[in-house]
């Protein structure tokens, strides 16, 4: 077996929505990224790649080329998870943790591990997400900004 930790932060910034996990959420702000912003994905991402020994998202799909801007996050999963594939390593389960003040996530949540269990090709049972706030601390509970925490175990 093998373990993973993955994190993310977006800031917000202009938009009518935020992505997170694949799933297109209504916001008074959209969060500020070279992709969709998909700080969910994007942690997952980090701790798949790191628990295979892959190093991390921006080693694979660096900010600084244009192929990857704007792109969907979920293809950058699929990415991964087919990179994962090719090595023999397939996952366990996943659990990911969302922290924001806003927007309320609660109800996105089965649609999210849906999309996510589809792409990391496994059992929805597998897929745990779960969002907190930090009671207004910090940089997420003064509403500047989006983060995720991700931990995976990889089967060999």
């Amino acid at each position: 077996m093998r373990i993973g930790h993955g994190y993310d932060a977006h800031r917000f910034g202009h938009g009518d929505h935020v992505v997170l996990g694949g799933v297109r959420i209504p916001h008074e702000q959209g969060l500020i990224a070279h992709s969709d912003g998909d700080v969910l994905i994007h942690a997952l991402c980090d701790a798949l790649l790191g628990a295979a020994g892959l190093g991390d998202i921006g080693r694979h799909f660096p900010d600084t080329d244009a192929a990857w801007k704007d792109v969907d996050s979920r293809l950058l999963l699929r990415k991964v998870v087919l990179s994962l594939k090719e090595r023999g390593l397939t996952t366990g389960n996943v659990d990911v943790t969302v922290i924001a003040q806003r927007p309320r996530l609660g109800k996105h949540v089965p649609l999210m591990r849906e999309r996510l269990s589809q792409d990391l090709e496994t059992d929805i049972s597998r897929v745990n997400i779960k969002a907190t706030t930090t009671e207004k601390m910090g940089f997420t509970g003064r509403g500047e900004g989006i983060a995720a925490h991700a931990v995976v175990l990889l089967h060999e």
